[in-house]
């Protein structure tokens, strides 16, 4: 007997009925020539960030990769396998991506556990070593004089966009497409409860609400 959950099939037929119809074509079109997204998007893992659905797209618009609280990793060609490189790597010198997109959230739980210096959940203690490539060697993130601790994880998942802006210019053919003008990076942060989005400004090195850039 199959198990697959019900409300997934319960989606995929409403999709079947009603908005497959009218993207049948697209589909086939994607089928045939392959995808050629113009941006691609880093976001997290949690079910409530979905980049799709924040920026209403359709299908083969958005190259997207999902991680636990949206982190990119320093350029390391070794003989690990790192998945976000991989992506990175085919997005930047394969799909020609014109765009990445850092997208952090509020109430990101990897960057809690962080904060809160959980114990590892198993013994292979993943989430906690993968948290780690947050910060630089010696680095010491602490919580601020008069800060509140909303306040404190907030700051801290938007130094998440940050640090992995900062990282992607590690990886030699992402800061050559930069420098060429072929390909910009973007910051972005989303407030769950509110569903507001902001874009990180790099000038003024803040993030400002979508509605008053557009």
């Amino acid at each position: 007997m199959i198990t697959f959950p019900k409300s997934l099939l319960d989606g995929y037929n409403a999709f079947a009925t009603n908005r497959l119809p009218a993207e049948q074509n697209r589909y086939r079109e994607l089928s045939v020539k392959g995808q050629s997204p113009e941006v691609m998007v880093i976001g997290c893992c949690d079910s409530r960030v979905s980049p799709e659905a924040i920026f209403d797209v359709g299908p083969g618009e958005l190259f997207v990769v999902r991680n636990i609280a949206n982190l990119v990793p320093t350029y390391q060609p070794d003989a690990n396998a790192h998945g976000v490189s991989a992506a990175l790597e085919y997005a930047v010198t394969v799909l020609k991506v014109k765009h990445i997109v850092i997208l952090g959230h509020a109430q990101c739980g990897g960057i809690r556990a962080f904060v809160d210096k959980i114990e590892p959940l198993t013994p292979g203690d993943f989430i906690g070593k993968w948290m780690q490539m947050f910060i630089k060697p010696g680095e010491v993130v602490e919580q601020r004089d008069h800060e509140t601790m909303a306040q404190f994880v907030e700051r801290i998942e938007k130094a998440a966009v940050f640090r992995s802006l900062e990282n992607l210019m590690t990886f030699p053919f992402v800061r050559k497409a930069v420098e060429s003008g072929q390909m910009h990076l973007h910051g972005a942060y989303f407030g769950v409860a509110e569903g507001t989005l902001f874009v990180l400004d790099k000038a003024s090195k803040a993030f400002k609400s979508a509605r008053s850039v557009v």
